[in-house]
């Protein structure tokens, strides 16, 4: 993997360089959401036996997650302005560790959803702070390149987890995968403390202690329409494929009668398709404005999601459904590297509480989205094919916000 440098002058005392190293250990610590939530897609049914809970009760452990992890972007994030990047980053991966333990041994539905929260909070510190890091390093073309080789090797997560979910959903059952997500978690902590430095240089910390994130510079470059625009747009693609994670247990096994291997077959094909088009986009940074890939993506995933609804509406056969779902899924990854890129470099002189808000966004609005696909009693295609083509539009209307200003800022 190349290494990415940044385009000005060197700071004294964080590294000026984004290696390959660090950019797969950062790619890692994002990868332990999807981890966390696609691992144990497989066992949602048989939880509900377990835990004498139903659909909605095991969708949210799902939601618990999410929330969590929308609230640790909100902490972690500006806690990484204020006093840098490494201590709060192992903070938040030793409380995943504890969290991931507590999940693990959760003796009923309850203490699960409690433990999910704290999960999320703690696995959170990876996601927003990685991003920071990257933007710490890198800008431009070169940031958007970075964040969608991360996505690449985040993006072999969701292509595995389902399947070895599948695969271990017999043999360990749903506790056992919960501990293999504790073993992640600790693997993260490991990695943290091996790899990852301080990138953030130490008088921006100190301008930011004295500053905080309320100031009028920091909070009219948090609403201006380069940053909301382009967060906007990347919180509802990432809604978009929410929507499809939550329903897709219940959507593929239940509605299409796919086996939990056939399952993780089908929606690791989904992910891998993700990932390469997020490849595609790294590629294509530099030599195609970074803005104009993400109006792509965002254009595509609606269309795809608009087939969706019409095709469920006309009463086609469920196994079609799969490839509207696919073409809206993949291309994000012209949407989520990008849209991140725009956002953060709106806000270079507080990546951490920018970060934080986009990422509480993200997993906000996921959390919102998960218990929507399944209202009336049940998941249902339509109510998927709605919500997704409601949330493309929305990430559509940010895009065309940011309007002249992403523009500059691509």
């Amino acid at each position: 993997m190349p290494t990415l440098t940044a385009a000005g002058p060197a700071t004294a005392a964080p590294p000026r360089r984004l290696t390959g190293g660090l950019l797969l250990t950062l790619a890692l610590l994002s990868a332990v959401a999807p981890f966390a939530t696609d691992l144990y897609l497989a066992a949602f049914p048989q939880m509900t036996g377990d835990l004498r809970t139903d659909e909605t009760g095991v969708q949210l452990t799902l939601t618990a997650f999410l929330v969590g992890s929308a609230a640790g972007q909100l902490v972690f994030g500006p806690l990484s302005d204020r006093f840098g990047r490494v201590r709060p980053l192992v903070a938040g991966a030793a409380l995943c560790v504890v969290a991931s333990a507590a999940a693990a041994l959760a003796p009923t539905v309850g203490v699960l959803v409690a433990a999910r929260v704290l999960q999320g909070l703690g696995g959170a510190a990876g996601m927003v702070i990685g991003r920071a890091v990257v933007t710490d390093l890198v800008t431009g073309a070169a940031a958007a390149r970075a964040l969608s080789l991360m996505m690449i090797v985040g993006g072999l997560a969701p292509v595995v987890a389902p399947l070895v979910g599948s695969l271990l959903v017999g043999p360990v059952g749903w506790r056992g995968i919960l501990g293999v997500v504790l073993g992640l978690a600790v693997v993260m902590l490991v990695a943290v403390l091996a790899v990852v430095r301080e990138t953030h240089p130490a008088d921006r910390r100190a301008a930011a202690r004295a500053a905080r994130t309320g100031t009028p510079s920091t909070a009219a470059a948090l609403t201006s329409r380069g940053y909301l625009g382009h967060t906007v747009a990347y919180a509802f693609g990432f809604a978009v494929m929410m929507a499809y994670i939550s329903a897709s247990p219940f959507l593929y096994q239940d509605l299409m009668g796919m086996s939990e291997v056939q399952y993780g077959l089908v929606f690791g094909l989904n992910a891998l398709l993700l990932a390469v088009v997020s490849g595609v986009s790294a590629r294509l940074a530099g030599r195609v404005p970074v803005r104009r890939l993400l109006g792509v993506g965002l254009g595509v995933s609606l269309a795809a999601s608009v087939v969706l609804l019409v095709v469920v509406g006309a009463g086609v056969a469920p196994g079609w459904f799969a490839v509207p779902i696919a073409v809206a899924v993949a291309a994000l990854g012209l949407v989520l590297g990008n849209g991140t890129a725009l956002a953060l470099a709106a806000v270079p002189q507080a990546a951490g509480s920018a970060s934080a808000v986009l990422g509480a966004l993200q997993f906000g609005l996921a959390a919102l989205v998960s218990p929507l696909v399944s209202l009336g009693g049940g998941t249902s295609p339509r109510s998927l094919a709605v919500v997704m083509v409601a949330s493309a539009a929305v990430a559509v209307v940010g895009y065309a916000v940011a309007g002249r200003a992403g523009r500059r800022t691509a």
